[in-house]
Parts: C-alpha cells; sequence; structure tokens
C-alpha cells in the first residue's frame, strides 16, 4: 500500500522567514522521510493565487514590519477565502510570529491597521513599551496530553484574544501573547499560531509529528529521537524549566 504524502504550502517564503523559521519546514520534510512518507514542498507569494485542495498543512512565518505590510494586504486579497476553505476542511494551518499576527482581525501600527484574514478571534496591537524578548515556555495539549512548548519571543506586538478564541498553551516562562495573561498563542480547530520561532519545530519534535498526524488523518510510529529530546530539554533549561 502506498505511504500517504505530506503536501505542504509556504507562504511567502521569501518574506517571512526570519528566526531561521524555514528548519520548521526542514522538520517537517525529515521526519516525514525517515517514516517513508512522501513530502511536496509548494509556495505561494504576492500576488499569486492559493488552492485550498491542493495541500494539507500551510505555513507562514516570522517577518519584518516592511514584509508584513506587503504581506497583510495580499493574504486579504488574493488567500483569505482560500485559508478559510481549507481550514473548514481541517487543513492544518501552522503560522509564527508575524504570521501569527495575520491570522487574527487587524494589526494596529500606530496610526495604520493591517487587515489580518480573520482565521482567529483576536487583535495585536503595537505598543509603547520594551518588546517582549526572551525564552518562552508554555503548557498545551493538542489532544494528547499536556505537553510543554519551548521556544524563543520577541515581538513588539500585543496579543489579545477574542471570547470565539482558545489560546494555544498557558505560559509557564516568558511573556505570551501580551505579558499580562499567561496566554500564549491561539487555536481553532487545525489552525495554530503562535510567537515561538527561533525555530519552533527543532526544538518541539514532538510537535511536528502532531501536525502530521492531523494534516494526513493517521497515527505515526515512534522515531528514535534522542537527539531531538536533547534539543527539547536545552530549550526547556534556557527558558528556566
Amino acid at each position: 500500500m502506498n505511504e500517504p504524502t505530506l503536501r505542504v504550502c509556504a507562504l511567502y517564503p521569501d518574506l517571512m522567514n526570519i528566526y531561521a523559521d524555514r528548519g520548521n519546514i526542514a522538520v517537517l520534510r525529515a521526519r516525514c522521510l525517515w517514516r517513508g512518507l512522501g513530502f511536496e514542498l509548494g509556495s505561494a507569494g504576492l500576488g499569486e493565487p492559493l488552492d485550498p485542495d491542493a495541500h494539507d498543512l500551510f505555513y507562514i512565518g516570522g517577518g519584518q514590519d516592511r514584509d508584513q505590510v506587503s504581506v497583510a494586504r495580499d493574504m486579504v486579497a488574493t488567500k483569505r477565502a482560500a485559508l478559510h476553505a481549507a481550514a473548514e476542511r481541517e487543513a492544518v494551518v501552522l503560522a509564527v510570529c508575524g504570521g501569527y499576527q495575520l491570522l487574527g482581525h487587524s494589526y494596529q501600527l500606530g496610526a495604520d491597521e493591517l487587515p489580518g484574514v480573520g482565521l482567529v478571534d483576536l487583535r495585536t496591537v503595537r505598543t509603547p513599551g520594551p518588546r517582549l524578548i526572551g525564552n518562552c515556555a508554555i503548557e498545551c495539549d493538542l489532544g494528547t496530553g499536556p505537553r510543554v512548548l519551548a521556544g524563543f519571543e520577541n515581538h513588539g506586538g500585543r496579543t489579545y484574544l477574542g471570547a470565539a478564541a482558545q489560546p494555544l498553551g498557558r505560559v509557564l516562562r516568558g511573556h505570551g501573547n501580551n505579558g499580562s495573561d499567561r496566554t500564549e498563542g491561539a487555536r481553532r480547530g487545525n489552525v495554530f499560531g503562535t510567537y515561538l520561532h527561533g525555530p519552533l519545530l527543532p526544538k518541539n519534535h514532538w510537535l511536528a509529528d502532531r501536525l502530521i498526524e492531523l494534516a494526513l488523518g493517521v497515527r505515526l510510529a515512534p522515531l528514535e529521537d534522542s537527539l531531538e529530546l536533547a534539543a527539547h530539554e536545552s530549550a526547556r533549561r534556557a527558558a528556566g524549566l
């Protein structure tokens, strides 16, 4: 029997890729290939349409403010409807940092308001004050019991979840969405947003596996993960756990 293929679409990979966010794609590819699963990588950039049925997992990383402005407007104009359609059929969407901010309704940058695609009930505001920077660890449950996610956050925006939003996790160490309510990230079905990068999946291999499972509707066999476990433990220690 043919093994399934994980079809990934990277959104704006030339613009939304700081803090080594492309490492997340590399981990997804490796953990598929090590198990004999297929892996296909596509992309969609500025002005390019998006087919909601052509991919199992949609990924967008973080970017500089100037790039985020261009991406925000393009996402609404060319990809919003497709992302909603993909989410409705339970495709996985993973958005990190700047990409996470664009999942919501808007991002207020001083006098300017960037539009979001409205996949998750949240808003982000850039307010006066220090950036929220440092190692961060959260506790979350993605259907397999409580687990720890660890990574690095660096964001000037403060994100506030609406009544219809569910946080990705509870902050154990670090700032999280806004430095005050101890939430981090957001989740709606198989749509996930987080400020954790550095990058995220190499530090949390279990999350990569869970995303693959959700995207393909399979249960994955375990791998020999001594190096991956060591990387996760290092990220936890850096966050103070």
